[in-house]
């Protein structure tokens, strides 16, 4: 029996170019059940084809859905998020950070994946109101602890932001709090990463045993070699690095530094990022979508990653086949859940197709 004839979905044929990894390409594939499949179905009847270039559905590795400039937002809001989020492709989502709760979202098959680092962990008062848990160090180790076990593997620390004494970025947390967190993370089986701004804050997260740091717009030559060393990823948010020079501009008058300092980070964002790549750290990419920034900007962090100098086949990389691995989700592989993207052309020449999508196919339907 055909899964029309049982009253499911018609079987999906998807031909053409299909992208299972950066080397790895296919003529077809087929959808059946919702499922992944390399084999022509013997008693498919009702069969819709597709053809172009296909993806992994295209992945964000730092995005908060549930959230906005102020906290966070209605259920009906992170619904338009989500569905702003497919309507690109962007079909696995890694939400790094966000008060609110949308595990909801984990029934609907028309929606997103969604993998989350539970709440923000930050500093009494060091961090954007209504979006953190705000605690002092002796705290840490609870509150990591606590959100190990309610996300899904991660944790999100605020590992620096503006002391408004110092007038500049800061470190958040002293080392012992840090590695103390970290390896309670880990005894839960939960990664940890933390956003982190500057410079000071990163070689003390990364001996810590840190997993990975978010926007990383302070590494330098002292610290990538031990990033490199240690295997942390970055997930640089350029699209997010570029409004600095904004921020910068709204906080001239009362913080001068952390101003000078902001622009500074701005300036080499290109050249620490390619640095980074060519030290072998792993490069992946997120918008920092749903705080101040639109969702949906998947397609515009990848070109950033090509303009700041890493190679358009890795960069594309950074949003589907290693992003996925590194989540540990699925691409294209036999029997695995049918969420991927169809293109045109070939997003590996001209990474600006992402773009433009002509088919989004989510839980083996044809959603876009």
């Amino acid at each position: 029996m055909s899964a029309s004839a049982a009253g499911g979905d018609p079987v999906l044929h998807v031909t053409g170019r299909v992208l299972v990894g950066p080397d790895e390409v296919r003529d077809e594939l087929w959808v059946v059940d919702g499922r992944i499949s390399y084999d022509r179905p013997r008693t498919a009847r009702d069969i819709r084809t597709v053809t172009g270039w296909a993806l992994p559905g295209l992945v964000d590795a730092h995005c908060h859905v549930g959230l906005d400039s102020h906290g966070a937002v209605p259920a009906e809001t992170a619904e338009k998020q989500a569905l702003t989020e497919r309507e690109v492709g962007a079909l696995l989502l890694r939400d790094a950070g966000s008060p609110s709760d949308t595990r909801w979202i984990d029934d609907r098959d028309d929606l997103p994946r969604i993998i989350r680092a539970g709440r923000h962990i930050a500093r009494t008062r060091r961090y954007i109101r209504n979006y953190a848990y705000e605690i002092e160090p002796e705290e840490l180790v609870a509150y990591v602890g606590q959100e190990a076990r309610l996300s899904d593997g991660w944790v999100k620390l605020v590992g620096d932001w503006i002391d408004r004494d110092a007038g500049d970025l800061t470190a958040c947390w002293p080392r012992d709090a840090l590695e103390a967190a970290i390896a309670e993370a880990h005894r839960h089986g939960a990664r940890v990463t933390a956003h982190c701004f500057a410079e000071d804050s990163l070689r003390d997260l990364v001996e810590a045993g840190i997993d990975c740091v978010e926007h990383a717009t302070g590494l330098t030559e002292d610290t990538i070699p031990l990033f490199a060393e240690r295997g942390v990823a970055i997930v640089p948010t350029l699209v997010n690095i570029a409004t600095f020079p904004e921020l910068a501009a709204g906080g001239e008058r009362r913080f001068p530094q952390w101003s000078a300092h902001m622009r500074r980070l701005h300036e080499r964002r290109y050249d620490t990022v390619r640095a980074a790549h060519d030290a072998g750290i792993a490069v992946y990419a997120g918008t920092d979508a749903g705080g101040g920034l639109a969702h949906g900007l998947v397609a515009a962090e990848v070109a950033e990653l090509v303009t700041a100098g890493i190679p358009a086949v890795q960069a594309l990389s950074a949003a589907t086949w290693g992003a996925r691995s590194w989540l540990g989700r699925p691409g294209l592989a036999e029997g695995a859940p049918a969420d991927l993207v169809v293109y045109e052309s070939d997003p590996r020449a001209d990474v600006r197709v992402l773009a433009d999508p002509s088919r989004v196919v989510l839980a083996g339907r044809v959603v876009g």
